[in-house]
């Protein structure tokens, strides 16, 4: 299969349909009881757009956009496993690639203008030592740390591991490897913390 604009991946499931406990229990769930917590936003790569040159190559894994999957997503006609996903490494907002793993390197790298940025565990305004403090609802982030960056963050003299400000509700959140990172558009990068 060749793509001409964008990459194709190739998906087993669009939503995960299971629970692990840390105990090793498995809860099989209903995805569409979340769509959003449950979505597939990894899968590895089919077709490489031939319009773009990009590092990415066939077989690494892909990090994309949720829309890839929500919504029946944008499945390919004729085919029940293999999903578009827009590329455009000029502006984030037509570009739902966001990252790659290398699959030789196991090195991730961001796609176009995203940067990858790691949370800052924040403190919890309410403790207690008598009884456990449960939150339902955390306070949005608005600060967190450089992981990967482009271009744009060197061209802004950013370095990885620098604290960066960023608009509110700016952070998409993604699993990388078992641990949570944030794609944000580096043009909505605001300050940097000068320690």
């Amino acid at each position: 299969m060749k793509a001409m604009h964008h990459f194709i991946v190739e998906l087993e499931k669009q939503f995960h349909d299971t629970i692990t406990t840390k105990g090793g229990i498995k809860f099989h769930i209903d995805p569409k009881w979340n769509e959003f917590e449950n979505r597939v936003v990894e899968g590895p790569v089919k077709a490489l757009p031939a319009k773009h040159d990009t590092p990415v190559g066939i077989g690494d894994t892909l990090y994309f956009h949720h829309l890839v999957v929500l919504q029946d997503g944008q499945r390919l006609g004729g085919t029940e496993k293999d999903f578009l996903v827009l590329y455009d490494p000029i502006t984030c907002v037509s570009n739902q690639a966001i990252a790659y793993k290398d699959q030789k390197t196991g090195e991730v790298e961001p796609l176009g203008d995203w940067c990858l940025l790691s949370p800052i565990p924040q403190e919890d305004d309410l403790t207690s030592d008598v009884i456990e403090v449960v939150q339902f609802k955390k306070k949005p982030p608005k600060t967190a740390k450089l992981w990967r960056g482009n271009v744009k963050t060197m061209e802004l003299g950013l370095i990885e591991g620098d604290i960066v400000g960023f608009k509110e509700n700016m952070d998409y959140s993604l699993m990388i490897d078992g641990e949570e990172k944030y794609r944000v558009d580096a043009g909505d990068l605001l300050f940097v913390y000068n320690d």
